[in-house]
């Protein structure tokens, strides 16, 4: 019955516990005989042989191993009391196949049997529980290791963390940790459900409810937010909310999470995102207005409701008892009422930006909504107290020793006053983009001498009876260098009228300096001797020649006077330049190309031709440089038809509002200047 047994079984007989039964699970368990044979002969009691050891064998010479760990005694007190014994962890050296030996487990049974030869024997039941035993020593030594992580785990979550908490399924707090009331204030009571969402600042509650709503239907795998929190104090700190959802049979039955103060980490990331959008707007552009608008951007909504960028006059130094500026951005949060961009502004001695000026340092103010503490400029008054405003900060900013610009910055509402942190942040701002500001200003400064260079060198339109006679010039707003374009009228004699328009090569003082003097010998010439305009420009070509030799201008020279008849009659002349334009009264239109000739300064050895067109009443002749009609990349014909078409819709207008409005109405690339002259005939 024995014999297949899984577990070993033998039977001892006598005070000597010699063999009568051993299986074959017993010789698997502890080896061979040392000769390596099995014996199936020797002592036999009944009809049955013992296995593995020759029959009569002691026990302790076929199992010494065995034997030894018993205590002393066992087997023969089991024999003579029949009282059974069960020994667990059993520890045997046991030698293998080959010799090799290790050590194993094993659980011994021990109990009496009747023999069928009249007397009693001892039955041994062996089980090896060597890797029984080993496994669960695996499981105690992870159980272990489980408890020592998952109390690091929970100290350094404690540790690290304001605050830990627990909700249900559907996103409903049920547990929050005292860090929680630490930062917020709230009780465990007001915390629980959806009452730490009034907590979280009212402009971030909306975003708040519904990202989390969001996270908890979808069951996302981390849930991860920044959101403000109000503090005891009434202030609010940014805190990083995290979560994971706690799954069971594959629904989710709550949700644990951690939430940690990341204000610095914020404010260090603000500021480097600031300071380069700062960075960026002063180095892309470089009108100064428009430098300005966009830093005003930045500021607004940021860190200010409103941002306003005030430009001082040019050396003012000490400042007077009050300042007249010009306004030349804003920006406001959306939702708040808005002020024009460019305004001048009175500011009186006793208001705070007068005060900031002279201080050369930033002035902050805080005070009950609307009604701040110094005067202020009218319009910002007003705006002020409409707006709710209760904060200021103003912040003057020096460029080569002189207060160049100041800006203004508010906020309003549920917003708390400005911080001084944040004042800072906005002046490294500033002294991020104090370069760019600086040669915006120089090229402000140029571009205003030039301007007005350029105008001493126009002359204003005589006034000849019956006729009218308007002039414009439009500098470029991309170059602060004055140019070559000019434009001139004059009476040389006997009732004539003299038209010139003209264009020298370049946009340079070089440029300017050439046009004067081609200028000037024009009308030296043109006075000089009654002959065709042809005739006059091939000397000016000569003189050209000969004083300046390497510049080059286009240029239309036009004379009016009256025929015989009484009638209008117009002789010109065209070196290179876009051909005048004739509108009639009734708006049509025409160029006058019969006298085209090459540039001046250049040589060609031909006659310079000339041609005469009679003016109607009422007609107007329009000379005019190339920047009205040139666009990059366009054929010029395109322009010169866009001209003409834009013109004859203006046949009847005023004059003046002609020419103004060519200047609005084409659209003008900037990239140059624009000169224009205009005579107008009387309608008779």
């Amino acid at each position: 019955m024995f014999d297949q047994a899984p577990v070993g079984v033998l039977v001892t007989r006598g005070e000597d516990h010699r063999l009568v039964y051993t299986n074959a699970a017993v010789a698997a368990m502890f080896g061979e005989r040392p000769d390596g044979e099995w014996s199936v002969d020797g002592w036999t009691c009944g009809d049955r042989a013992a296995v593995g050891w020759p029959a009569g064998t002691p026990v302790r010479e076929a199992l010494p191993g065995l034997v030894r760990r018993l205590s002393p005694g066992t087997l023969g007190h089991v024999l003579e009391t029949g009282e059974a014994a069960c020994l667990d962890e059993v520890v045997v050296t046991v030698t293998g196949p080959g010799g090799a030996s290790r050590e194993g487990s094993f659980r011994l049974s021990l109990s009496r049997v009747p023999l069928t030869c009249g007397e009693n024997g001892l039955l041994a039941v062996v089980q090896e529980i060597t890797a029984h035993l080993a496994a669960a020593r695996r499981v105690r030594v992870m159980e272990k290791e489980w408890r020592r992580i998952q109390r690091r785990y929970q100290s350094m979550v404690w540790a690290d963390a304001h605050l830990v908490w627990v909700t249900g399924p559907h996103g409903e707090a049920r547990e929050m940790s005292q860090g929680w009331q630490r930062l917020t204030g709230q009780s465990v009571e007001e915390s629980l459900g959806d009452g730490w969402f009034r907590a979280v600042h009212p402009e971030d509650r909306a975003a708040a409810v519904e990202s989390w709503d969001r996270a908890t239907e979808q069951a996302v795998s981390l849930y991860e937010q920044i959101y403000r929190v109000r503090t005891p104090d009434g202030r609010y700190r940014h805190v990083r909310y995290r979560a994971v959802p706690v799954h069971e049979d594959g629904e989710v039955v709550e949700w644990v999470g951690a939430s940690t103060d990341v204000e610095q980490e914020w404010q260090e990331a603000r500021r480097r995102r600031l300071l380069d959008r700062a960075a960026a707007a002063a180095s892309d552009i470089s009108n100064l207005e428009e430098m300005c608008q966009e830093f005003a951007n930045v500021i607004v909504p940021e860190l200010a409701d409103s941002c306003y960028v005030y430009l001082l006059p040019e050396a003012i130094g000490a400042p007077p008892a009050s300042i007249v500026t010009e306004r030349v951005a804003s920006a406001v949060r959306e939702g708040l009422p808005s002020l024009p961009a460019r305004r001048k502004e009175y500011h009186p001695a006793d208001s705070g930006f007068v005060r900031a000026v002279r201080r050369r340092r930033p002035l902050q103010a805080a005070f009950p909504p609307g009604r701040p503490p110094f005067p202020c400029a009218d319009n910002v008054t007003a705006w002020i107290e409409e707006a709710g405003e209760h904060s200021l900060a103003i912040m003057p900013v020096v460029v080569e020793g002189e207060v160049a610009t100041v800006v203004v910055t508010g906020v309003c509402g549920d917003r708390p006053p400005i911080a001084p942190d944040d004042v800072r942040l906005m002046r490294e701002m500033l002294d991020h983009t104090h370069d760019a500001v600086s040669k915006a200003l120089r090229f402000r400064r140029n571009q205003r001498v030039a301007l007005a260079l350029q105008h001493s060198l126009l002359a204003e339109p005589p006034r000849v009876p019956g006729l009218e006679i308007a002039a414009r010039y439009q500098a470029s707003p991309t170059a602060a260098e004055i140019g070559g374009d000019w434009y001139d009228a004059f009476v040389p004699s006997g009732g004539a009228l003299d038209l010139v328009i003209g264009d020298v090569a370049g946009h340079d003082l070089a440029a300017a300096v050439c046009m004067s003097q081609v200028r000037n010998m024009l009308r030296a010439l043109a006075v000089d001797r009654d002959e065709s305009p042809g005739n006059v420009l091939r000397r000016l070509n000569a003189a050209l020649e000969t004083l300046n030799g390497e510049s080059t201008a286009t240029c239309v020279l036009t004379r009016a006077e009256r025929d015989e008849e009484g009638g209008w009659r117009l002789a010109y002349s065209v070196a290179g330049h876009p051909p005048p334009l004739l509108v009639t009264g009734d708006g049509r239109s025409r160029f006058l190309r019969d006298a085209r000739n090459p540039l001046l300064g250049l040589d060609h050895g031909r006659p310079w031709a000339s041609a005469v067109e009679m003016l109607p009443p009422h007609a107007t002749l329009l000379l005019y440089t190339d920047g009205l009609v040139e666009r990059r990349g366009e054929d010029i014909g395109d322009g010169l038809e866009r001209l003409r078409r834009c013109a004859e819709q203006l046949a009847r207008a005023p004059l003046g509002r002609f020419c103004d409005e060519l200047l609005t109405g084409m659209p003008l690339t900037g990239e140059d200047d624009i000169a224009m002259i205009a005579l107008r005939l009387p309608s008779a």
